[in-house]
């Protein structure tokens, strides 16, 4: 196999399971978080139970400092190692077909149920069948959708799988950034932080860095800072690879780390409640910018806790650990539909049943689908799996 010319680090001699633990963690995680949006009150989801809490909007709010930033940040660092193995042109070829051929299967197959289920709930379509509203919905111009013309193309949209959108275009950019740096040989300047400062200087960095940045450089509407944070934590995890030295220091500090990340915590939910939630509009001045430092340091706190914690305790092999990796993305492209389709039909449940059952109902529709995706090529295919590698429950890990 043919590898970047450009990229001259030495591998690392074993690979790193905490990293796919994490991963696995993070995108099981997010099904809880995607069940959440059912019932959290005053958010808005393409479908509300009519059984809304309150207080779900802290336990919300802590997910979302950490939750994305922590899976672009692992993407990062597997770009990082998957181009030491590769040349540039093998690693486009590769990502782009893993990518957009689930993101089109997904947005024309998986995702259209969501659009359904959102406008029978907001009484925006009559009371037809699955069969009449997907023959609606292949054409572009049919009046169903005059009010949903948000999407890609005219109500065709990524809704979930935005990710997956997100990753390939990131990717992209972070190769051209990254070749044209090597190329002046800059690179070691930017792994230099990691691969010996404190972690006290390089969370400091981080904090007020990533605040600055946010501050005079992020997009001001909602989706442009998501994706201006997301690449931000890509190009993160990129640079942060696997420099032993850091990593090092993670694990060794992680308790002081956890301690920090739940007092800023606390001191974040106090601030939104009684000052930020009841703020009219937010304007860009001086609290703003201290607004931004008390979020990055509490979303650091808990990023670098948690890696910490895992590369202490969880970066060991496991019987199971290959077989759930792999079914981690099917998982993440079929668990909103699962979700939304599923509260929809227990709309009618108590305040206790529904939401144990969605979950219970989403893991197993997520389950027994993996299980037939992974025995058919077509379906590995069309979920952005390797073909021809169907693995037994019993196989081993690598």
């Amino acid at each position: 196999m043919k590898t970047n010319t450009l990229f001259t680090e030495k591998l690392p001699n074993e690979r790193r399971y905490d990293l796919d633990w994490l991963r696995v963690m993070v995108f099981g995680l997010l099904i809880f978080y995607h069940v959440g949006m059912l019932f959290v009150a005053d958010w808005g989801y393409h479908y509300k139970s009519q059984h809304q809490a309150e207080w779900l909007q802290s336990l919300m709010i802590f997910l979302n400092q950490w939750r994305l930033p922590l899976l672009f940040l692992i993407s990062g660092i597997a770009m990082r190692f998957f181009l030491s193995k590769v040349s540039f042109l093998r690693f486009i070829g590769l990502r782009t077909f893993r990518l957009w051929v689930p993101l089109l299967f997904g947005i024309w197959v998986i995702v259209p149920p969501q659009l359904y289920i959102e406008m029978l709930s907001k009484g925006d379509l009559p009371q037809i069948s699955y069969g009449q509203f997907y023959q609606a919905f292949l054409d572009l111009s049919h009046p169903y959708f005059d009010s949903y013309q948000s999407g890609i193309f005219p109500h065709v949209d990524v809704n979930h799988l935005w990710y997956i959108r997100e990753l390939w275009y990131f990717s992209i950019y972070l190769l051209i950034i990254y070749g044209g740096l090597s190329l002046f040989k800059l690179m070691p300047y930017l792994y230099k932080p990691f691969k010996s400062w404190s972690i006290t200087v390089v969370g400091t960095l981080l904090v007020v860095g990533m605040s600055g940045l946010h501050f005079f450089f992020f997009p001001e509407d909602s989706e442009g800072r998501r994706k201006a944070l997301g690449f931000s934590f890509l190009c993160l995890g990129f640079l942060m690879g696997w420099e032993k030295y850091f990593w090092e220091q993670l694990s060794h500090h992680r308790k002081k780390l956890l301690v920090l990340a739940v007092f800023s915590f606390i001191a974040l939910i106090v601030y939104y409640f009684n000052f930020y939630a009841e703020r009219v509009d937010s304007p860009r001045d001086l609290l703003y910018f201290f607004e931004l430092l008390l979020v990055y340091l509490n979303r650091f706190a808990w990023i670098l806790a948690i890696l910490g914690f895992a590369h202490q305790y969880l970066n060991r092999n496991h019987p199971w650990l290959k077989y759930l990796n792999e079914a981690v993305y099917p998982y993440y492209i079929l668990h909103q539909t699962f979700i939304i389709v599923i509260a929809y039909w227990l709309r009618d449940t108590g305040a206790v049943i529904q939401p144990l059952a969605v979950i219970i109902l989403t893991f197993s529709g997520c389950s027994l689908s993996y299980e037939l995706i992974r025995r058919s090529k077509v379906l590995r295919l069309l979920f952005g799996l390797k073909i021809g590698l169907a693995q037994s429950s019993k196989s081993k890990n690598d």
